[in-house]
């Protein structure tokens, strides 16, 4: 039996995201985030949603670019607090002992410390409520060598991305396999 909880902001979970941007005086900050995720293929976009009170998102509209930097589970502690404190108030690069990388291809700073970094430039907002969703192209993906699969690409099982799961408020841990995509669902089928 399934019971209604309402309207509510809930996903099973969702990716926690680390967003960098430089403020006005070329201040690196993050500010986690966990409303987003990808939004396009081609070209490919990531959306997240920021609270028009951030310090982030300003920085977002006036630099026109910003990265997202996904942590681990090991690094749930520095995520909540990169969302706990404002960046108006604290240099949280520096209170967490954390390295600010400029983008390659983009106006903004990245955690170096993660193992995943994408550098997006803004192509599109929408006002929606209490957010503005940000649409980003993603012009780089970056990812450590040691999370890597031996054919090249990210192996999710190393990467034990950390995820939040809303009404909760909790972060997990993913990594552990399920099934191939775009395979299992070819053995599925019911006969009649």
């Amino acid at each position: 039996m399934l019971i209604s909880l309402g309207p509510q902001a809930f996903l099973s979970s969702v990716p926690v995201m680390l967003i960098g941007s430089y403020d006005i005086e070329g201040r690196p900050n993050i500010m986690t985030a966990a409303w987003g995720g990808l939004s396009c293929s081609q070209p490919p976009c990531l959306s997240v949603s920021v609270r028009r009170a951030t310090w982030t998102h300003r920085a977002i509209l006036e630099r026109r670019a910003f990265t997202v930097s996904l942590p681990t589970s090991a690094q749930a502690g520095m995520a909540d607090f990169a969302g706990l404190v404002s960046g108006r108030s604290e240099d949280k690069f520096s209170a967490l002992g954390l390295t600010a990388s400029a983008g390659e291809h983009v106006d903004a700073p990245y955690v170096a410390e993660c193992p995943v970094v994408l550098e997006l430039l803004l192509r599109h907002t929408l006002e929606l409520g209490s957010h503005t969703q940000f649409v980003g192209e993603i012009m780089d993906v970056k990812v450590e060598a040691s999370f890597m699969t031996p054919d090249g690409l990210p192996d999710p099982a190393r990467l034990s991305a950390l995820h939040y799961v809303p009404l909760v408020n909790e972060y997990y841990g993913r990594g552990d396999f399920a099934a191939r995509a775009f395979a299992v669902g070819k053995t599925v089928r019911r006969q009649n």
